[in-house]
């Protein structure tokens, strides 16, 4: 058996490949034999990459190929907040993974001024999630065909979907023709997993007998009507994952002592901004920063970072209620999940504890839809807080005296 020192050589030769090593060697020493090679051949050192808690053999099979160490990623916390929710109920602390400074305490800010309202009150609207094969026709007749057969044979889809899965539930679908291409999108329950494996091999099954019965060509499982890690106005209106939202009435007085600024001002800042902004730059995230505040969230609970698109697509609203302010958030694409993925490393799991959110429960898809109401609610209070700062003048100060280590501003 040749020594690792040995196998080194051959790597660096070009006579092994990285992913061989895997057969070669133990998993500890096919990381460590990677981390040298790439150390040798861009004249690095990785020493800090080095350290790590994950088990290799579980990651390497399900997660990551070619691992050579891991990056780490502080994680703060924010909260308790106040949550009422149909499946989240009671006060919460968020674990949120970040190098951006002031945002935990942003986020911090606005779970007290919420809590200190009465809460949020939060609630999934629908769930839902895609995928979207595309087929090619030999004409548009025959388009409006494959469009008939799916929907006349819903249930007949459903039990091949069902064959494929012991959780995921086939529960509609929606066609779209231009020519001789024809978009089916299949929604799926995907309980407590975000479920984009899940739904990918559902639909493969369900395209062959597509293709066998209509005689149309399947050409890929994903039709970009899904529509999956980008920005979409189809998503914007249809939803995809968990379509939820979150809302709270703050108090003046918190308003004033608690955020610096008062609710009309707050309320002519995102009409200004979030709404009138948006539109004149064409962008369909109508809020001010979904994007950071899921992003560390996702990051924390080992969610697929690139649904971060999805998410930031969504709208702020922020209105008086007598003399206090009304905010709310509409999140129509987050996709999360609870089991899969990467929510099972210890770390992401842990944090998921934190919230009483990691695995599943005796009643399968509740623990996701909990997971969903808590960060639109820490959603809703890093907008309310953001919001606040830019209202104020106190968000410069604030990326001074956090993110850059200063204080005073100075």
């Amino acid at each position: 058996m040749a020594s690792n020192e040995d196998v080194l050589k051959q790597l660096l030769a070009g006579k092994l490949k990285m992913h061989e090593l895997d057969e070669k060697v133990p998993p500890q020493e096919s990381v460590e034999l990677r981390r040298k090679f790439v150390e040798e051949k861009t004249k690095t050192e990785l020493r800090s990459m080095s350290s790590f808690s994950f088990d290799i053999s579980a990651v390497s099979s399900r997660n990551t190929e070619n691992i050579i160490g891991a990056v780490h990623v502080p994680v703060g916390i924010a909260g308790p907040i106040k949550i009422s929710g149909e499946f989240a109920k009671g006060e919460f602390y968020i674990p949120l993974a970040t190098t951006e400074g002031a945002l935990v305490a942003s986020i911090n800010r606005g779970c007290r001024a919420i809590s200190e309202s009465g809460g949020t009150t939060a609630v999934i609207l629908s769930n839902k999630m895609a995928r979207a094969p595309v087929f090619k026709s030999s004409g548009i007749k025959h388009s409006r065909e494959i469009s008939g057969w799916v929907k006349s044979h819903f249930d007949e889809l459903k039990k091949v979907a069902a064959s494929t899965t012991k959780f995921g539930e086939l529960t509609g679908e929606k066609t779209w023709i231009v020519g001789k291409n024809v978009y089916v999108r299949f929604e799926f329950d995907t309980k407590d997993a975000m479920g984009m494996n899940m739904v990918t091999i559902a639909s493969e099954e369900m395209a062959k007998l597509i293709e066998k019965e209509t005689k149309a060509k399947c050409i890929s499982v994903s039709g970009n009507m899904c529509i999956d890690k980008k920005p979409s106005a189809l998503n914007l209106i249809e939803g995809r994952g968990k379509t939820v939202l979150a809302e709270a009435v703050i108090k003046r007085d918190t308003v004033q002592n608690v955020l610096k600024t008062t609710p009309e001002d707050i309320v002519e800042l995102n009409y200004r901004k979030n709404l009138v902004g948006s539109a004149l730059a064409g962008s369909l995230g109508f809020n001010a920063h979904f994007a950071n505040i899921i992003a560390a969230a996702f990051i924390a609970t080992g969610q697929d970072p690139a649904h971060i698109a999805d998410g930031s697509v969504g709208i702020t609203t922020a209105e008086l209620d007598g003399k206090n302010l009304y905010i709310s958030v509409y999140i129509p694409s987050l996709n999360v999940g609870t089991v899969g993925g990467g929510t099972g490393l210890a770390t992401q799991k842990e944090a998921l504890s934190i919230m009483g959110c990691a695995g599943a429960t005796s009643r399968p898809g509740e623990n996701s839809k909990k997971f969903a109401e808590i960060i639109a609610s820490a959603v809703l209070a890093g907008e309310l807080s953001v919001l606040a700062a830019q209202a104020s003048g106190q968000m410069t100060r604030a990326h001074i005296a956090l993110g850059r280590g200063k204080k005073d501003g100075k």
